[in-house]
């Protein structure tokens, strides 16, 4: 019998993902459990998906601790264990010639938040921590502490978007509006930079003429709901494996690229 996988999953808002993966896991097409429900929004409706099946929820309300922070100065509320310079080394997120005092404002901040994240989390210990839906990108600063092993990455995210095309917010959005013909979502392993980890499984669809972004939308919904269960299952059966590939450029410039292989 399978080893089941303990699953935390961190949503913002009404949790369909959440859903689709407690089903998976009930129906035995995921090999694992969820143990804990997170949200940096205490209102997120998908917070009572989990309740009404008594798994453990918690909230870290974001924008309560960004007003806090700036009320209060950031130097002496960060974590004891932040390394603002490593940080700055590592991220990916925001261009490194930006003004560096806001860009240590920014990371400290995000810092505090993430620190009281993992305490909640650390109350429920978990193999594989998924984003359904959670609105935040995560800092150097957790994901360093989920990742104690990197060439083991356990934070999955799901992507609106064919990534690498349209990272960030609204994915079906931005396809839509660019014109695409060809639609879908992305489930990736998380790493420094915005949606550009190392890509785990992808499904399409055709974006037909009477099609609305509306319609768009539901359509990447409906295979969001059966993509990321298969991404997690072949997690738990420990077939997903990160190797680095070289490739030579048309100017002889070499490129590296980690890369997930699905093991049989």
């Amino acid at each position: 019998m399978a080893v089941k996988i303990r699953i935390g999953v961190l949503i913002s808002g009404g949790g369909s993902n959440l859903q689709a993966i407690l089903e998976a896991c009930d129906a035995g097409q995921i090999d694992g459990h969820v143990v804990f429900v997170g949200s940096d929004n205490p209102q997120a409706r998908g917070l009572a998906r989990a309740t009404q099946r008594n798994i453990p929820t918690f909230a870290v309300d974001y924008r309560a601790v960004i007003r806090q922070v700036k009320m209060e100065g950031t130097e002496d509320s960060a974590p004891k264990d932040f390394d603002l310079e490593r940080i700055l080394t590592c991220q990916k997120l925001i261009p490194t010639a930006s003004d560096k005092d806001n860009l240590a404002g920014y990371f400290r901040t995000r810092a505090i938040a993430e620190s009281q994240l993992l305490a909640e989390m650390a109350r429920h210990p978990f193999d594989l921590l998924v984003l359904a839906g959670f609105m935040r990108v995560l800092t150097p600063y957790l994901i360093d502490r989920v990742n104690v092993d990197p060439s083991n990455p356990r934070i999955m995210n799901i992507h609106p978007a064919l990534l690498p095309s349209f990272p960030g917010v609204d994915g079906y959005g931005d396809t839509f509006r660019y014109g695409c013909k060809v639609a879908g979502c992305t489930v990736h392993f998380v790493d420094y930079g915005e949606d550009t980890g190392p890509i785990i499984g992808q499904k399409a669809f055709p974006i037909e003429p009477q099609d609305t972004l509306d319609t768009v939308r539901s359509k990447g919904l409906a295979l969001e709901w059966a993509l990321y269960p298969e991404c997690i299952q072949r997690f738990a059966q420990r077939r997903l494996r990160v190797t680095v590939r070289t490739y030579a450029q048309k100017n002889r410039a070499v490129v590296q690229r980690k890369i997930v292989e699905i093991l049989p």
